[in-house]
């Protein structure tokens, strides 16, 4: 184990793990760069841009640096491989924890968990993948346990937030009816890496088969998805949504709370983006490199005839994971958390003082009503 503020960063060059490294170097965090291109990690290392393929192939870079944060020299790179399990434990060398960013996770987490553990060191990732996230729950929360480890699997806007969502909303509930968790974002634009995420997933499950998570567990269907309402707070307003547009909160919530039915839905527009081949990558609008694309994350848990309900906005669902995912590991290196082993989010932190620390990024309220009989509503901030 290593410094207590070095971290590794697995496919640190892709377009989630630069807002990561760079989320790391704003805490005073040092981020160690690992990816299988070596080129690729010296350019984001001294903030090189690329500009043309070399002779051989390979990227060429300019040769101007620009700042990098407030380091006087670059982070160290180390190239690893999830088909090499030595060369992920040479890149683990002197790091307190890792954060893989490098999907496809059904690829990826297992090797980089692996070496985690030989390390001794936590482990957190943004995995969206229902099936991966399944495994690191089935295959690693005993030997996690056994070991005293943290692995906190889809720390990322999907799976992680909507189970902090979820858990806020429950409060000192002990068990609820139903989750809902839809997805109100203004546009999808997917990032190279979530469309192969996505590829691994429907191969896995078969192509044109769905999951839901119903009765207290997931079914695989085979029928379409129902096109429903949803009625958004403002300024988004009633929508259109895909239903089922199942997400790794199906994963995350159930893993430690208590409710038989979990949907979540997304706005038909962004399904929409998600699906055309043709919809561009993100591109950036800001100096910090975040796109236009805006979320609103509305979550609704019922217990009997009472209501609770959480909703979060920011922009954009990358750059949002970046805070998310190194707030998460942070608290486990400074033992601020309440689960050893596997555990999502919700799970492993206190969810309200988390979403609060996440206010420069976020914003959140929580709401509560009796659905049937006389409403008695009750808005305001999360609780101390």
């Amino acid at each position: 184990m290593g410094t207590d503020r070095t971290v590794a960063v697995f496919g640190a060059y892709g377009h989630t793990g630069r807002f990561v490294v760079a989320e790391l170097r704003a805490r005073g965090l040092r981020p160690v760069l690992v990816g299988r291109d070596p080129d690729k990690l010296k350019a984001l290392a001294y903030g090189m841009e690329p500009y043309g393929t070399g002779p051989s192939g390979t990227t060429a870079y300019g040769t101007e640096e620009r700042a990098t944060g407030t380091y006087t020299t670059p982070p160290d790179v180390r190239t690893a491989s999830a088909h090499d399990p030595a060369s992920i434990d040479r890149a683990l060398t002197g790091a307190a924890a890792v954060i893989n960013c490098a999907g496809p996770f059904a690829t990826t987490a297992a090797p980089v968990i692996e070496a985690a553990l030989r390390a001794g060191v936590p482990y957190a990732d943004v995995a969206a993948e229902i099936e991966a996230n399944l495994d690191t729950f089935a295959h690693y929360a005993e030997r996690a346990r056994e070991s005293g480890a943290s692995i906190v699997p889809a720390t990322a806007f999907f799976g992680g937030l909507g189970d902090l969502l979820a858990t806020a909303a429950m409060g000192d509930w002990a068990t609820a009816d139903e989750a809902h968790i839809a997805y109100g974002l203004s546009s999808w634009h997917p990032t190279a890496g979530t469309r192969t995420a996505g590829a691994a997933s429907r191969e896995r499950r078969g192509h044109g088969r769905r999951i839901r998570y119903t009765g207290g567990r997931l079914e695989h269907r085979d029928d379409a998805s129902p096109t429903l309402g949803w009625r958004f707070p403002e300024p988004l307003g009633p929508r259109t949504v895909i239903g089922e547009f199942t997400m790794a909160d199906v994963v995350t919530v159930p893993s430690h709370l208590t409710v038989p039915e979990v949907r979540t839905y997304m706005t038909a527009e962004a399904a929409r983006d998600l699906a055309a081949p043709d919809t561009p990558a993100p591109a950036a609008v800001d100096e910090r490199g975040r796109s236009d694309q805006t979320f609103l994350v509305d979550v609704v848990v019922r217990s009997g005839g009472a209501e609770r309900r959480a909703v979060a906005r920011g922009q954009p669902i990358n750059a949002v994971t970046a805070p998310l995912v190194v707030e998460a590991v942070e608290r486990v290196l400074t033992g601020r958390t309440r689960a050893v082993g596997v555990a999502s989010a919700g799970k492993m932190f206190d969810a309200p003082d988390f979403l609060r620390a996440l206010s420069p990024h976020i914003t959140v309220e929580l709401f509560s009503q009796q659905v049937r009989g006389r409403t008695a509503a009750r808005r305001g901030a999360l609780p101390t």
